[in-house]
């Protein structure tokens, strides 16, 4: 009796159920590609994928986007939720080879940590055979050295162990634009102890700050969700500045390399600075746009990355 029930209550569910069609076509050419009947209304837009597609690798690279906005859908999407009828029509796009950006990361904060080290240990092929494995006089260039490792260190450490992405991989080709050895260009100027010392605390402080940030948006996100939050300060002292700017993580940052510009007395370093913050500030007023377009109830007080200023 049980089992007829549930047959019976599983067929008026589907009578019941406006199911959808959808039809994906080619972004460039227009072709079809694809057409899928019945369609469930609460399919995401990640099933749609796996329907049009079974290899997973390839999955990771297709795109989809709607006719009304252009804009790529996100895998949680829901179907009855889009501006669509009965009859969808979605637009295909090969987002081409795709890499983990767990392997962008790792790639970016490993490569600038081993040029360094190339640099300081003065390898046979970079310098003239004299100065093999020879070593500075300055003291100051030891201490750069361990700063600029400790700070990569810890990205690597981070990627593996703290950071939650969002976006499972990017295109390949991408990885390029992240790679920089900007920073193994560290030349010997004059020290005074006074200021390396200052520097030394600016560029510590500002470590552990973009730490604890790191720690705090981490623990927004469940492990395995997409969701996102307002991110607010917590107990820690260094998340405070969550009152102020939307991006900490970036205020830091800078800080960090402002402090290792200060004691290295580097015009390299100091262009690398000056770029690092152009570029976080491009990263900081999109991730700020982000949260006023998202959240209605964010904080009008924040900045992008610098309090009152930018």
């Amino acid at each position: 009796m049980q089992h007829r029930m549930h047959q019976l209550s599983l067929l008026l569910y589907k009578l019941s159920v406006v199911f959808f069609e959808v039809e994906i076509l080619d972004a460039k050419t227009k072709d079809k590609l694809c057409f899928l009947d019945k369609v469930e209304p609460n399919a995401t837009i990640g099933e749609i994928k796996s329907m049009f597609h079974k290899s997973r690798e390839y999955n990771l690279r297709l795109t989809l986007h709607s006719k009304h906005t252009g804009k790529s859908l996100k895998d949680e999407d829901v179907l009855q939720h889009l501006p669509v009828g009965t009859t969808a029509t979605f637009y295909f796009r090969d987002l081409g080879a795709q890499i983990s950006w767990v392997t962008v990361f790792l790639t970016e904060y490993g490569g600038p940590l081993l040029l360094y080290l190339m640099f300081y240990f003065r390898v046979p092929f970079i310098y003239a055979p004299k100065y093999d494995f020879t070593t500075s006089k300055h003291w100051v260039v030891h201490l750069a050295c361990m700063c600029h490792s400790f700070h990569y260190l810890k990205r690597l450490l981070e990627t593996l162990f703290v950071h939650r992405f969002s976006h499972g991989t990017m295109p390949l080709r991408n990885i390029f634009k992240y790679a920089t050895i900007l920073t193994t260009l560290v030349f010997s100027a004059i020290y005074g102890e006074q200021q390396v010392r200052i520097a030394l605390i600016i560029f510590l402080f500002c470590q552990v700050g973009n730490f604890s940030i790191h720690i705090a948006l981490r623990n927004l996100r469940p492990p395995g969700s997409k969701t996102r939050k307002i991110p607010y300060p917590t107990k820690n002292p260094f998340t405070w500045i969550f009152l102020l700017v939307s991006c900490p993580n970036y205020t830091y940052e800078l800080g960090s390399w402002f402090g290792f510009t200060l004691m290295t007395q580097c015009l390299p370093v100091a262009f690398f600075t000056a770029v690092g913050f152009i570029q976080m500030t491009v990263w900081a007023k999109g991730k700020h746009r982000s949260y006023l377009k998202e959240f209605r109830d964010y904080p009008p007080l924040r900045s992008p990355i610098l309090p009152f200023v930018l």
